[in-house]
């Protein structure tokens, strides 16, 4: 699982995308409501990839390790 910190073509505005998950769809549409609401903040799904609002690296980190999954911030 990859984090990354984006900007590009967004308007200005921060955006932490995590790519790389081996889950289903729904399964990463499960996992992508769960971190919005852990997180307290917005985001969505395009391509299999989850965009979060702002920058929320470490604490991504963080929650994806505890579900035990390879993390490595890019």
């Amino acid at each position: 699982v990859r984090i990354r910190l984006e900007k590009k073509g967004r308007g200005g505005k921060t955006v932490t995308t995590v790519s790389g998950l081996p889950l289903n769809k729904n399964g990463i549409e499960t996992l992508a409501s769960e971190l919005k609401r852990k997180l307290g903040t917005g985001g969505t799904v395009s391509d299999g990839v989850i965009e979060i609002q702002g920058d929320r690296r470490d604490a991504l980190f963080l929650e994806l390790t505890k579900r035990e999954f390879r993390v490595k911030k890019v």
